[in-house]
């Protein structure tokens, strides 16, 4: 007895024929229009303002970024124009939807898009750029990366960290260490009865005889206070690369060669204030 062999139904998915073919249509032309903006014209982009700016790294990343992004906008509409489905942002209805969404989305995400906003004025703000030292009421450190919501940046202690972009637009930022170099200050408390000009110039040559510290602006030490129990005079030098992250190594191991050589000088750090306790104790025994 031959057995006949029995062919699946096909017609079920004939409703969804079109369905398939949109997607297939819309996927494709998107990922061929993702796919061309990675590898043409965001580098072109990238490129150009690169030549145009080189000393702003800042544009440069955020060009990069930022296209990236809105070449997934562009795909998603140019795959939906070519699926046919353009038609469906222009009803009547889906605008209703979208406006809907939109309006959602701005209440629950107004920190998010406050923190997009702040990111755009950074990178347009000519003296914010990649690189830089930078000092805000919550720390300071070198810039890495400006981000749509936050900016990467690495303290001297070597940790990065990511600072919200509004908090570094909604508070002053100075940049005082220079794009180039960082300057560290180190106070030192001498006795009242050493000789504080021999402390502030063995204090210079430790600095200047540092091998990580730069020539240029040469070191300098001055007196900043003469307080009750000793007088604090300080040190100002600078390195260069701050980039490299090892601030807080040069800081640690000049506090050390100053410990050293004024041992050998016979200086005395620091010592600890005098006081003199008066009264009496009276002790008195009862009989029980």
């Amino acid at each position: 007895m031959r057995r006949q062999l029995t062919l699946p139904d096909w017609s079920v998915f004939e409703p969804y024929s079109e369905l398939f073919w949109d997607v297939t249509v819309f996927v494709v032309v998107a990922a061929v229009t993702v796919l061309l903006a990675r590898t043409v014209v965001v580098p072109l982009a990238v490129r150009t303002v690169r030549n145009r700016n080189r000393n702003n790294p800042t544009l440069i990343n955020a060009t990069k970024t930022y296209l990236t992004v809105a070449s997934v906008g562009v795909a998603v509409l140019l795959g939906l124009i070519a699926a046919g489905q353009a038609r469906f942002l222009l009803n009547t209805d889906s605008a209703i939807l979208v406006a809907a969404l939109t309006f959602t989305l701005g209440v629950a995400g107004q920190q998010v898009f406050g923190s997009l906003i702040s990111g755009i004025f950074l990178v347009a703000d000519p003296d914010f750029n990649v690189g830089d030292w930078i000092s805000w009421p919550g720390g300071e450190g070198h810039v890495e990366a400006v981000d749509f919501r936050v900016t990467r940046i690495r303290t001297p202690d070597n940790e990065t960290i990511t600072v919200p972009n509004t908090e570094l637009t909604n508070n002053a930022l100075t940049r005082p260490f220079g794009r180039d170099s960082y300057r560290i200050t180190e106070d030192v408390f001498v006795a009242y009865g050493e000789d504080t000009e021999h402390a502030l110039l063995e204090l210079q040559q430790v600095a200047t005889n540092h091998d990580r510290v730069a020539a240029e602006p040469a070191p300098a030490t001055r007196i900043v206070e003469m307080g009750p129990d000793n007088v604090t005079i300080r040190a100002e030098f600078w390195i260069d690369d701050p980039a490299s992250g090892d601030a807080a190594e040069v800081a640690s191991a000049f506090r050390r060669r100053v410990k050293r050589r004024f041992d050998e000088e016979g200086i005395t750090l620091g010592p600890p204030a005098g006081r003199e306790l008066s009264g009496s104790v009276t002790v008195t025994e009862e009989s029980a």
